[in-house]
């Protein structure tokens, strides 16, 4: 659904202030998302728990409808990225707002995943499974194990491919995945020093905290993307973190955009 904030006008904000007053927050029903209506969202999402940004997205559209919001990101998760990358608010949100996929779990709870059948074939070798084999399962199942990208299904069927890829091999599976809201891999487990493939999913399952938690450990362990996080070089972030199509893509020019744009809340 589209954002409400700031400058918004129209039956969308009155609906949103009708809903407020109903939730005991003072706010005048005009039509127009002014400075009371910005204050009465903030200390919505500072009592959910949320992020605090007075933007009015999904999100808040959930906590104002009173329905679970305990596994989604919160600002404190904001502020512990920021303290233990030593960057600014600002960064962290410019990254999210750019780099993550806004949501990190389905309606039906499930985590976001995307199934990458091409490292499914790379994860097995490394598994220790045969050549021989390798090959027979490409050939008897081209949609899990194949040798270039592609087969995505978006959304929960997602979790379908998933699923038969792991009547082929548990761990490569798993690894094979991209999880959460910044789309970390699984493959990535032990460098990000986490116990297991099944303790990294186990986190991802959790909460949007702890899918920010396997990025900020991602950038940690990348001194160069660290480095280029911290000197606010977004050229070089996003050469490194997206790969050769940031340019295409301006992951760069937005990842800019975003930092300048930033404005902090007030407490």
């Amino acid at each position: 659904m589209e954002l409400i904030l700031t400058g918004s006008k129209g039956p969308q904000v009155e609906l949103l202030q009708q809903r407020l007053t109903s939730a005991g927050y003072c706010v005048t029903v005009s039509g127009k998302f002014g400075d009371d209506t910005a204050a009465a969202v903030i200390a919505l999402q500072r009592a959910a728990n949320l992020v605090v940004d007075g933007v009015v997205g999904d999100k808040t559209r959930a906590a104002l409808l009173k329905r679970d919001t305990s596994h989604l990101l919160s600002q404190a998760d904001i502020e512990a990225a920021a303290r233990v990358l030593g960057v600014d608010l600002a960064c962290v949100h410019a990254v999210k707002a750019v780099e993550s996929r806004g949501h990190g779990f389905l309606e039906d709870g499930r985590p976001v995943i995307l199934y990458e059948r091409h490292v499914m074939r790379k994860r097995l070798a490394q598994n220790g499974v045969d050549a021989n084999r390798i090959a027979q399962l490409a050939e008897r199942h081209p949609a899990l194990v194949n040798k270039t990208p592609g087969g995505y299904k978006g959304g929960a069927t997602e979790h379908y491919r998933l699923q038969l890829a792991r009547g082929i091999d548990d761990t490569s599976a798993l690894e094979s995945c991209s999880w959460g809201l910044f789309q970390i891999m699984g493959y990535h487990w032990q460098a990000l020093e986490y116990a297991s493939i099944h303790d990294f999913v186990d986190r991802m399952q959790r909460s949007e905290g702890e899918q920010l938690d396997a990025f900020v450990r991602f950038v940690a362990a990348d001194a160069k993307l660290h480095t280029a996080l911290q000197g606010l070089n977004w050229t070089e972030f996003a050469r490194r973190y997206n790969g050769p199509a940031y340019r295409k893509n301006k992951y760069d020019e937005r990842l800019v955009q975003a930092h300048a744009g930033y404005r902090p809340v007030a407490a």
